[in-house]
This record gives structure tokens, sequence and C-alpha cells, in this order.
């Protein structure tokens, strides 16, 4: 399904889609390593998504610098919207808000394949291939934190390591990224602008209504039972890391032969989603 998703895009002229690879995988595709200030783009969204905190909070200043400097509206306005958030209510009402809407809320979900695949047998296939992303890449892993298809995740990722895995995988999973922003659209949703900045960063015009993304895809995930089992120490859980925790001197959108960042565990999760 995701792989398909691109022929829905208007591309522009200049735009021409790479050869399908030999393997037929999407994440295979040759998408490129996009523009410099990409990986700005994808770093901030990636700190700005996650639980919220007085580490994300104290750091708005200097996000808002970087976004200034990319000359990116969207990703200006994106900023500006978190930041009025953090100015306009208390953190405690901050991370109530969060819990609700994206971590317990389907409709808001932060994880690519559970728009595509739910929470059915299929996406266990799904966790794999994003797993054997960061393994190919040679990142260094500390098993705590979040399933492999977040997509805070998966933006530091594109943004420090591996721009052309990461972009490959983004385009992959283009049905939940524009799902997503228009969800969040159409909720009023602080984050919408922020999604709306990385699907600019991809290849073709993204829809601008549901019923456009819908020719191909279902909105929402199949109905299963929710939530999948995941014990302790489970090789699909990857973890996040701050500005303050990356490694000196890594590479913005570095392609896989630059050497990996040592990932420093995420806030942990409770079993539904929700942060202790």
């Amino acid at each position: 399904m995701a792989g398909f998703f691109s022929k829905l895009l208007k591309r522009n002229p200049s735009e021409v889609e790479p050869e399908l690879p030999a393997s037929g995988d999407p994440f295979d595709m040759d998408w490129g390593s996009g523009a410099p200030e990409d990986a700005v783009i994808y770093q901030v969204t990636s700190v700005l998504m996650r639980y919220p905190c007085q580490e994300t909070q104290a750091l708005l200043p200097e996000l808002s610098q970087l976004a200034a400097e990319t000359g990116n509206t969207d990703l200006l306005e994106g900023v500006a919207a978190i930041s009025r958030w953090y100015q306009e209510h208390s953190l405690e009402e901050i991370q109530a808000e969060y819990v609700q809407e994206y971590d317990l809320s389907r409709r808001h979900a932060f994880h690519l394949s559970y728009w595509t695949e739910g929470d059915t047998r299929r996406r266990g296939e799904a966790l794999t291939r994003f797993k054997q992303m960061y393994r190919d890449s040679g990142m260094v892993t500390t098993l705590h934190g979040e399933l492999p298809d977040y997509l805070p995740m998966v933006l530091e990722f594109t943004a420090l390591v591996n721009a052309r895995a990461g972009r490959a995988a983004l385009q992959a999973y283009r049905p939940s990224l524009e799902l997503l922003r228009l969800a969040l659209r159409d909720d009023k949703l602080p984050y919408h602008r922020l999604i709306e900045a990385v699907c600019h960063t991809l290849p073709g015009v993204s829809p601008q209504t549901q019923e456009e993304v819908q020719k191909l895809v279902t909105a929402g995930p199949p109905a299963e039972s929710v939530g999948l089992s995941l014990a302790p120490g489970d090789p699909r859980l990857l973890p996040l890391l701050l500005p303050h925790e990356q490694t000196p001197g890594a590479k913005i959108g570095a392609d896989k032969n630059t050497a990996p960042p040592s990932l420093a565990p995420a806030m942990p999760h409770t079993q539904n989603g929700a942060h202790q």
C-alpha cells in the first residue's frame, strides 16, 4: 500500500521518480538526501513531537532560532504554535493533553505503521522493517523507549544518521504522514505545521483532503485488538535523544558511511503508550 502511494501525488516537472529497486522494497528506493535545511526540519520536529517536558520547554528559543535560519515558513509557524502552547498552559496541562491526543487517540497516532497496519499481525513485519533500517545503518541502540516506527525517532534518524534511508522510509509511509497532517489540521492541533513542513521536504505535492488520500488508502487503522504485547528489552524498541545528548561532531543528514551516534534512553512509556 505504501509503496504505490507516490502515484497519487502530483509531481513537479523537475522531479524524476527513481526506479523501483530489484528488491521491490520501498525502503530501498533512492529519493536522495534532500535539501541541506531538511535535516534541521526533521530534527526540530523530532524534538518538539516528544513527550512535553521542561527540557523541551527550555530549548524553545534555540529551536525558534534554528527554524528562522532555515527560512521555512511551515517550520517557523510550527515552532511558534508549540511555543504558544507552552506559554498559555501549565506543563501538567500540556502533558495531559499530549497523552490524550497523541498517546491514546487513534486519530493522531505518531506511529507510522499504525495508520496502514493498525494493531494487526501484519504490523509486526512493518516494525521489523524499521528495525532492519536502523540495524543496517550500524546505529548503536539502547533497548529502552519506543517502537521503531515512532515518527520522532524516524525523523531523528533521517536528520543525524542516514538521510537517504530515512527519507525512503518516510516516503514509503507517506499515507501515514498525510493522514496525520490532515487530522492535525482539521482538529487545529499545534503539531500540524510541523508535519506539513516534513511532508513538503518529500517528493510530490501533498493531497489537500482525506478524500484524495482515500483513493488509495483507508483513513485510520484496521480494527483489531489494540496494543501490541512487547516484553521489556524487545529488540523492536529503540531510544531517542535530545540535542544535548547527541554525540559531538555528528554530521547532520549523514549517509550510512558516516560513523553513527550512540543513542541514549528515552523516557519510558507504559504499555498503552502513556508516559510514566
